[in-house]
C-alpha cells in the first residue's frame, strides 16, 4: 500500500510548505508546545547558573575575608555573579562540544548576564533577580491584552505552521481553545510575579527571603512552565479540531467544550 504523501503548499515566495489541512489543531500545537520544552537536561541548564548564584552568595554574604575581585565593592557579589556566568559558559561550550543545540544553555547565559548587569548597577544581590520579575508582569500583560483583542498568542503558532496570519480566526472553536491555552501561559507568570515580588522586597534585609527569592526562581522556572505545559496538553488531548475546517460547522461544537 503506497503510504500518502502530505500535501505541499506554496507561499508568495514559492516556497514550499506542508499542508495542515488533514492534521488537527491540538496535532499541530502539541509538536510546537514538545519543542519548547528542551528536554530535563534543557530544564538543568536553565537552572544550574541561579543555584549557584544563590548558594554561592548566601555562603559568602556575611564571611569576612572574602577576596574581591577588583570589580564590586560587595566580593560576596562579585564571587556569585562570576559563578554563575562561567557556569553557564561552560554549558554553552560543552553544547557547542558535543554538536547539541545550544538554544536553551544560551538563553540562560544570557539571562544571567542581564541579571548580573542588574546586580552589578545597583550593588544589591536581589536586583539579580529583578529582571525576571518584570519580564514575566510584561509578558502576562502581553498575553491577557492578545487574548482580549482576540488574538491570542498561541493562535500564532497555527499562523506559523500555515503560513496565514488570520485564517485560522474564521474557526470560532479553534479561536477558543487558543484562548485556553493562552491563559494558560498567563497563569505562570502570575504566579512568578505574585510569589517573587515580595520576597524581592525583603530579600535586602533578610538571607531566609534572599533564600527563598532563589528557590523560587528555580522551583517557579522550568517546573512551573512544564507544569503549565502539562495542562496544555490535557486541554489538546481532550480536542479534536479539523485543521481545514474554518466554517465552525458540523460537530466541532460538541467536540470543544
Amino acid at each position: 500500500m503506497r503510504r500518502r504523501m502530505p500535501e505541499q503548499r506554496r507561499d508568495d515566495d514559492g516556497a514550499e510548505r506542508p499542508s495542515v489541512t488533514e492534521g488537527t489543531v491540538e496535532q499541530v500545537i502539541r509538536a510546537q508546545l514538545a519543542k519548547a520544552l528542551g528536554g530535563k537536561r534543557g530544564m538543568a541548564e536553565a537552572a544550574v547558573p541561579t543555584v549557584l548564584f544563590t548558594v554561592s552568595y548566601l555562603l559568602l554574604r556575611d564571611r569576612p575575608g572574602v577576596p574581591s575581585l577588583g570589580v564590586l565593592e560587595n566580593p560576596a557579589l562579585e564571587w556569585a555573579i562570576g559563578l554563575g556566568l562561567v557556569a553557564a559558559g561552560a554549558l554553552a561550550v560543552l553544547r557547542l562540544a558535543q554538536r547539541g543545540s545550544p538554544q536553551f544553555v544560551f538563553n540562560s547565559l544570557v539571562g544571567i548576564a542581564i541579571a548580573s548587569v542588574f546586580a552589578s548597577v545597583s550593588g544589591e544581590a536581589e536586583a539579580a533577580f529583578l529582571p525576571g520579575i518584570i519580564y514575566n508582569s510584561i509578558y502576562a500583560v502581553v498575553l491577557v491584552i492578545s487574548i482580549l483583542v482576540r488574538w491570542p498568542a498561541v493562535g500564532m503558532i497555527i499562523a506559523g505552521i500555515t503560513g496565514d496570519l488570520s485564517s485560522w480566526r474564521a474557526n470560532p472553536h479553534v479561536l477558543r481553545l487558543c484562548s485556553r491555552l493562552t491563559w494558560l501561559l498567563v497563569i505562570p507568570c502570575v504566579i512568578r510575579v505574585a510569589i517573587q515580588a515580595p520576597l524581592y522586597a525583603a530579600a535586602g534585609a533578610s538571607d531566609a527571603a534572599f533564600a527563598a527569592l532563589g528557590t523560587s526562581k528555580i522551583v517557579l522556572g522550568w517546573p512551573l512552565q512544564v507544569a503549565g505545559f502539562a495542562a496544555m496538553v490535557w486541554l489538546l488531548s481532550r480536542n479534536r479540531t479539523p485543521m481545514g475546517d474554518t466554517t465552525g460547522s458540523g460537530d466541532l461544537g460538541a467536540q470543544i467544550r
